[in-house]
């Protein structure tokens, strides 16, 4: 499955059943930019979890909603609800932990 960039409108749709993994980014973030092929390639072998990106600037009320004070910010959400959050880059291995603790 490949990496869903959401918006405002369809946010709620695309991670309210099953997992979601959710990153909080920005275009201009170093960071951000280091995650995007990790998550890709996560997305890319991992067909039951959905891998789902939220442009900050484009996107504010989402990321107030979720309280994102620093990007990239991640959120394994399972049927629309928060099970795990976490600050900064993760290697793929840490996602993989992560997603295989709630499924």
């Amino acid at each position: 499955m490949a990496v869903i960039n959401v918006t405002e409108e369809n946010f709620k749709t695309e991670t309210e059943s099953g997992l979601a993994l959710v990153d909080f980014y920005a275009d201009w973030c170093g960071p951000c930019k280091m995650l995007a092929p990790v998550l890709e390639e996560l997305a890319a072998e991992v067909t039951d979890v959905k891998v789902v990106k939220v442009n900050v600037d484009e996107a504010r009320s989402l990321a107030i909603d979720y309280k994102v004070s620093s990007i990239p910010h991640l959120f394994l959400l399972k049927d629309g609800e928060i099970v795990e959050q976490e600050l900064g880059f993760k290697p793929k291995e840490v996602l993989q932990g992560w997603i295989a603790k709630h499924q």
